[in-house]
């Protein structure tokens, strides 16, 4: 099997790259579990600091404080930290009719102070309505990032703390020394899972998958990656996502007809499972077999729109089956998407 650089689309099992430092004066007294799973609380939770959200030396807030005060003052006391007084009143801010700047800054204000009192609820009804109101501000959205990675690393250490030796404890802490590029500590970790509970959901996938994520896995470890995926369809024919890399494996190995029962498979467990649509279909068209390749390519179009493989490929089976308008059409995307004329990489002529 020749080497080659497998699409693994997001949804399913794309890992962030996130290169962290660990230093802390209790990291030896840590369990290696919880070493692993606090990586993400020291790259990300910093931001919820409470010494970087209000001033040491803040005094109580004075009986009655919120009441009658302006908008303003309530921002004001809560970011000298008098959080728990002034949450509800943020809430009303942020809710309220005021200048949207205003409505902002009380969101963000109250959203660090839920974290900062460890309220799950609280941080979760500042999140939805900052999301809802201020769905594309880069502010709110740099805010948004922080706060959902704070609340993840607290569940991990929650997790990491009372069910340290439980599977989805050791899942998490293979995921976070994948995320270091520790390869072979993670599929130590992973075949480890495996001996203990070979027929437990999900391990088999996660063991493939990591072995094509190394950097330029060997013919070796491709081929056990296959093998992986093969016994975890073998445990879990319902998993899309081992479908989908057997299918892209069988691809980019030439072996079409095999990709096409991956990828429809993968696409009929998951109706929104783009990719398997895409392969599905460019298979199709590179076999010539146009009229077959037109209803999965229109699913691609229809769940990538901003993918100018799916529409270059939808038009070349729209025009080779006599439909030049709407073939005219998807072309005329492709040309604006791509900003040139094809092929690009993984579509068909």
């Amino acid at each position: 099997m020749r080497q080659a650089a497998y699409r693994l689309p997001h949804f399913y099992f794309r890992l962030a790259r996130l290169k962290a430092i660990f230093e802390s004066p209790h990291y030896g007294q840590m369990t290696r579990v919880s070493r692993a799973l606090s990586i993400s609380c020291l790259a990300f939770g910093f931001w919820f600091s409470p010494s970087l959200l209000v001033a040491q030396d803040a005094k109580p807030s004075p009986s009655g404080a919120s009441a009658g005060v302006s908008e303003e003052k309530a921002i004001a006391l809560a970011e000298q930290g008098h959080c728990k007084e002034e949450v509800p009143s943020l809430k009303r801010i942020l809710g309220g009719q005021g200048s949207a700047e205003l409505r902002k800054k009380a969101g963000i204000v109250g959203l660090r102070c839920a974290m900062k009192m460890d309220s799950t609820d609280a941080a979760l009804d500042f999140l939805r309505l900052l999301n809802h109101q201020f769905p594309q501000d880069p502010d709110v959205l740099f805010v948004l990032v922080h706060a959902y990675s704070d609340l993840s690393s607290r569940v991990a250490q929650n997790l990491a703390s009372t069910a340290p030796r439980s599977l989805p404890a050791h899942k998490l802490n293979a995921e976070a020394l994948e995320v270091q590029g520790k390869w072979d500590e993670a599929q130590r970790e992973y075949e480890e899972m495996i001996a203990k509970e070979p027929d437990a959901p999900s391990l088999h996938y996660l063991l493939g998958r990591l072995l094509l994520s190394r950097p330029q896995p060997d013919a070796n470890s491709v081929q056990r990656a296959k093998e992986e995926f093969q016994k975890e369809l073998q445990i879990d024919p319902r998993n899309a996502g081992a479908e989908y890399i057997l299918g892209e494996m069988a691809r980019q190995d030439s072996q079409l007809e095999e990709a096409i029962l991956h990828f429809s498979r993968a696409a009929k467990l998951d109706s929104g499972f783009g990719d398997a649509f895409m392969g599905w279909g460019f298979c199709l068209v590179t076999l010539k077999r146009y009229e077959e390749a037109v209803p999965p390519l229109q699913a691609a179009v229809r769940l990538q729109q901003g993918n100018p493989s799916a529409h270059y490929n939808l038009a070349v089976a729209l025009s080779r089956t006599g439909q030049k308008e709407e073939a005219d059409k998807e072309f005329a995307i492709h040309r604006r998407l791509a900003q040139k004329p094809p092929p690009t990489e993984g579509t068909a002529q």
